[in-house]
């Protein structure tokens, strides 16, 4: 990847780059889709092991995702915090700004075998879950067979942050 254009907003440490996944709650994966990418918004879990991320994703087992990872399983990937907006200084309006946590990264996207379909769709309840009683509740074997859980194993990633002063 290219140098970080504002390297002050550069956070390169592991466990503060794990805290914005945990604090974000969708991300956008982008495919090559032809004559134009194709982004979709997705609701997602993670694990790691060492530095080794991994993202997962649920949903129906077809569809233009599904037939543009067939074609080419890497893809990009950005999840962001809007945490506010700046007001203008002096009424000017490009005088604004945005304040933000975000990760981006690439990877590699596939399907994952019904072993570790479990545990991956457990990652994503414990992501969303604010009651720690969701996370151990059984799933429904009829949905299960109907669901498709997909692994984006991150081959690089970074991250930034922009946060109110004082």
């Amino acid at each position: 990847m290219c140098a970080m254009r504002r390297s002050d907003r550069e956070v390169t440490d592991w466990e503060e780059i794990l805290d914005i996944i945990r604090r974000c709650e969708v991300c956008h994966l982008a495919f090559h889709g032809g004559e134009f990418p194709y982004v979709v918004a997705l609701n997602f879990g993670f694990a790691t092991h060492g530095k080794q991320l991994y993202l997962y994703f649920h949903g129906a087992a077809e569809g233009r995702k599904h037939e543009l990872m067939r074609a080419n399983p890497k893809v990009a990937f950005v999840m962001e915090r809007t945490l506010g907006i700046s007001g203008s200084e002096n009424g000017i309006a490009c005088r604004c700004s945005a304040f933000y946590e975000s990760v981006m990264g690439e990877g590699v996207l596939e399907n994952i075998d019904e072993e570790e379909k479990l545990s991956a769709l457990r990652c994503l309840m414990l992501h969303y879950a604010t009651d720690v009683t969701l996370s151990p509740q059984p799933f429904d074997s009829a949905v299960l067979r109907k669901t498709a859980v997909l692994r984006l194993t991150v081959h690089s990633i970074s991250a930034k942050r922009h946060i109110p002063r004082g």
